[in-house]
């Protein structure tokens, strides 16, 4: 559905997009990561038509949104951070003036306009002003909006931002009912979220797409990052000295557990993802050190994006 081919986007000699390519299949929901800066949003606005691109190309359902910008942009459906609301209008006012913006005949506007109220839930809500609704409300008639048209791909920029618990689930709902036949793209920082209702995952950072696949493939990704996690009765020197020579350790981290002084918390980075809790047992055990529990953590993707983006605090401390 939508093809990207080495886009740029420059302002003077900065780079907000920097030779981004990347492909969207339908019917999939693709969650786009990164921390400020990394240029999702100017991505997401190149996209949709709203930014020219420097160079490089975007095809949307076989448009390209250059040379055929107004049908490329009739395939999609955007919902900014902050939605753009009549906060004057009642709901259904403003919906057919977003139909009437978006060129839909006046037959097919009598027709559209409360299908998409009653598949957003907000029929009941028409004749209220948006001005009255409560924050999750105004995101569902922002994503009526968006729909208008039936596009084949809707983009929805942080569309959980401010709201409650319940509203988040009910949004997160509405978007994967959404995604089953049409390709969703959505922008947001909140990663338990992504992991909750994406398929596939894109992270950018400093204009470039880092890496693009479901959660577990990113995960295996950065395999070898996953970390053992030992209790266990010794001193700091011998554990060093036994953890120095084990393959498949790739950094270890030793602290004394905080509620009993005598045992020691042992932190250890695996290498190239190897299964090493057998050698430890033995070598502990052999040097009269028992080990007391044993944890496996493989990386969250919260882990996974701050190893990928540079922000973990491996990485900090490589920096300093």
């Amino acid at each position: 559905m939508i093809t990207v081919s080495h886009l740029c986007k420059k302002y003077g000699d900065h780079y907000a997009v920097k030779d981004l390519s990347f492909s969207l299949e339908k019917g999939r929901i693709y969650g786009l990561l990164g921390p400020n800066g990394a240029g999702k949003s100017t991505t997401m606005n190149m996209i949709t038509g709203y930014l020219a691109p420097t160079s490089g190309e975007v095809v949307v359902d076989g448009h390209n949104i250059r040379t055929e910008s107004l049908e490329a942009r009739r395939c999609i459906g955007y919902l900014p951070e902050i939605p753009p609301l009549y906060v004057d209008m009642t709901v259904q006012e403003y919906l057919v003036t977003a139909a009437e913006l978006k060129r839909i005949p006046r037959r097919e506007r009598e027709r559209m306009v409360p299908q998409v109220m009653e598949k957003v839930m907000i029929t009941d809500m028409k004749d209220r002003l948006i001005r009255n609704l409560s924050k999750g409300y105004r995101q569902r008639v922002g994503i009526a909006q968006a729909m208008l048209g039936d596009p084949g791909i809707i983009i929805l920029d942080e569309p959980t931002v401010g709201l409650d618990p319940r509203q988040i689930l009910e949004i997160r709902a509405l978007v994967k009912e959404l995604g089953k036949d049409r390709t969703m793209i959505i922008s947001s920082h909140i990663l338990p979220e992504i992991s909750a209702i994406c398929d596939d995952v894109l992270i950018m950072n400093s204009g470039r797409l880092v890496a693009a696949g479901s959660a577990a493939e990113l995960e295996k990704k950065v395999q070898g990052r996953d970390t053992l996690e030992l209790l266990t009765e010794g001193a700091e020197e011998p554990i060093q000295a036994l953890l120095g020579s084990i393959a498949g350790v790739r950094s270890f981290e030793i602290n004394k557990d905080a509620q009993d002084p005598d045992l020691v918390r042992v932190t250890i980075r695996l290498e190239d993802g190897k299964d090493i809790r057998r050698d430890l047992f033995f070598s502990f055990a052999k040097s009269g050190m028992p080990i007391l529990e044993m944890k496996h953590r493989q990386m969250s993707l919260e882990q996974v994006f701050l190893e990928l983006t540079g922000t973990g605090p491996e990485n900090k401390e490589a920096e300093s």
